[in-house]
């Protein structure tokens, strides 16, 4: 991505404003296949992309982020962007419901002073367990430091900078990073992802960037984005033919969980000049440069037809590669050097992937059960490439589940006592009724950190019930669970919150003399030091007797001395106030005679 990002950075500026409003007609709503980058530097037209395709997308990939060494990520969004604070498009896709994993480059690399690049400086880095230590923090920092969901790593140095030899090495320093910063990401609950250029099976001969160990990172990586773009680019041809990306797939599904796979798409074409006849002028630009054979231009998808219309080429779809291609030429006129006017004549090929283009590619999600399709990158696309995908993302939509919870409805709103053995039952069936059966079911409760965790693990019966007996042991919200497959999306009921009361146990004598001082005990359950006990007290005498108020010791203990100076009947409560882990808890009423 670094080479498009250059190249992009220079076109960035004429994108037109696109966005797409399409809605899915459909019983259900299209799988969300649909993946893709937000650059720092085209946020006019990739945001309002990813924003408009809401029922395609369930995650995207800000690339807002490089590394410039151990302990430092760069933000390279703020600068380019410094009247639209980075919170702002952040708050639209996570109000869209989206997963945000931000990707974040290589910049170990380049030389200050040069600005070239220098090779093996990130791979020296990750060989070291201190510097490699600080890298897994600092990228962990920042995803925890902004919520974000995970992170995805695309470290294309190894690829295009180090050289060929370095790689055997580089594969085993990669592979000990990725489980350092694997572990530490999903110790807390966030995801791994990396992007790749293309590997291959080795038995074909072809092995790819195996630099990348996909094997070895399968277990440790929740997705796998494969770059199945940049296959031309210093001479015409296919931006990432058909083929070519359907062999690093069916490798990858073949050492991956093909769950984890997106294989990338380009929203951008290539316009390459094949060659020039006579002297091009160096004023008002020196088109010799800009215009030698082999110099390509990088173009949005959205522009090739206009691009095609404005000098009468007719664009042709190749069948082989699943990619369009079209020829013209194009005549640049001005000044030479010695002050003469010239024009030279530039014969071009250019070629992109357009909606017959996705249409294949998306088809590929259904062939190998893959995660979904990224875009390099929102807001390059022609619209009707998106129609394309959200057609294929209807023909495979998943089943919705419909779930519901039988429980007694005591449980949330008198609640339950604490230790009071209770069930609670899930059912999920398929909108025509019929029941899930067999499907892996999960109890859950949710975390005062907004993550629900697993309690129970099960399965469900012949009729589609989960039931799980349960013993609740404070307030808390509880849902219940079944895993996604590829042809049902995941279910869970509405969430339901329980309220528990505390066991407050003891025991006032029957009777007392009048004007005997004595001492009533009592335990509150949990046995926690701290909590209020108070006693409210009732006299047939009418007299206005204070309550009383105490707390527990360690043991949950909790003590009154009373003396009742007439006689007559006094009646007692116990009670302890609601507060976050429990309501408001009562004892029975309890009656003294006083003789």
């Amino acid at each position: 991505m670094k080479k498009r990002q250059i190249y992009l950075t220079v076109f960035a500026t004429v994108f037109s404003l696109f966005v797409s409003s399409f809605t899915a007609q459909a019983a259900n709503p299209p799988r969300k296949i649909l993946s893709g980058w937000i650059p720092y530097y085209s946020m006019k037209t990739s945001l309002p992309s990813a924003m408009g395709n809401a029922d395609l997308i369930s995650q995207v990939s800000p690339f807002w982020y490089t590394l410039k060494n151990k302990n430092t990520i760069t933000d390279l969004y703020t600068p380019a962007n410094p009247s639209f604070p980075m919170a702002g498009p952040l708050s639209q896709l996570q109000s869209a419901g989206y997963k945000i994993i931000p990707t974040i480059t290589d910049g170990t690399n380049t030389n200050p002073t040069t600005g070239k690049p220098t090779p093996l400086i990130l791979s020296n880095l990750l060989a070291d367990p201190a510097s490699r230590a600080s890298i897994v923090s600092t990228i962990t920092n920042l995803v925890m430091s902004n919520k974000f969901d995970g992170i995805d790593l695309d470290f294309e140095d190894f690829a295009y900078v180090d050289p060929i030899s370095s790689w055997p090495t580089t594969q085993v320093r990669w592979v000990q990073f990725i489980q350092d910063l694997s572990a530490a990401l999903h110790t807390q609950g966030k995801l791994l992802s990396i992007t790749t250029p293309p590997s291959f099976d080795p038995a074909t001969g072809k092995k790819g960037y195996y630099q990348y160990a996909w094997p070895q990172v399968a277990s440790m990586i929740d997705q796998l984005h494969i770059m199945a773009y940049d296959f031309s680019t210093t001479s015409p041809g296919p931006i990432g033919p058909l083929d070519w990306a359907t062999r690093a797939i069916t490798y990858a599904v073949s050492v991956i969980p093909a769950s984890k796979v997106y294989v990338g798409i380009p929203g951008y074409g290539r316009d390459w000049v094949t060659s020039v006849s006579g002297v091009c002028p160096t004023l008002p630009v020196n088109y010799a440069k800009t215009v030698a054979k082999g110099v390509s231009a990088v173009f949005a998808m959205h522009d090739a037809t206009a691009l095609a219309a404005a000098y009468g080429a007719t664009p042709t779809f190749n069948p082989q590669y699943a990619e369009s291609t079209f020829t013209y030429q194009k005549t640049y006129n001005g000044t030479a050097a010695n002050g003469s006017l010239t024009s030279c004549t530039a014969s071009r090929t250019v070629w992109y992937q357009d909606q017959q283009s996705f249409t294949l590619r998306a088809n590929l999600i259904n062939t190998y059960r893959l995660a979904g399709i990224s875009e390099w990158t929102f807001g390059m696309e022609d619209p009707l490439a998106f129609t394309a995908i959200r057609n294929v993302a209807v023909s495979i939509a998943p089943d919705q589940v419909v779930a519901s919870l039988n429980n007694d409805a005591t449980l949330s709103t008198t609640g339950i006592t604490l230790g009071t053995p209770t069930s609670i039952t899930g059912t999920f069936t398929l909108p025509d009724k019929t029941p899930i059966a067999g499907a892996p079911a999960h109890l859950q409760v949710l975390g005062v950190n907004g993550a629900w965790t697993n309690i129970f693990d099960g399965t469900t019966a012949a009729d589609g019930t989960f039931t799980v007996p349960v013993l609740w042991g404070s307030n808390v919200t509880a849902r219940m669970i079944i895993d996604g497959t590829w042809t049902r999306l995941e279910g869970d009921t509405t969430p339901l919150v329980v309220k528990v009361a505390r066991v407050i146990a003891w025991s006032p004598p029957a009777s007392i003399k009048a004007g005997l001082t004595y001492t009533v005990a009592g335990q509150v359950q949990p046995k926690v030091a701290g909590v209020t006990v108070n006693l409210g007290i009732v006299s047939s005498t009418k007299a206005s007797i204070a309550p009383m108020t105490t707390t527990t010791d360690s043991n949950g203990n909790f003590s009154f001395t009373l003396n009742n100076a007439a006689p007559g009947f006094y009646t007692y409560q116990a009670s302890t106030p609601e507060d976050a882990s429990y309501i408001l808890s009562k004892s029975p009423f309890v009656t003294v005679v006083t003789r």
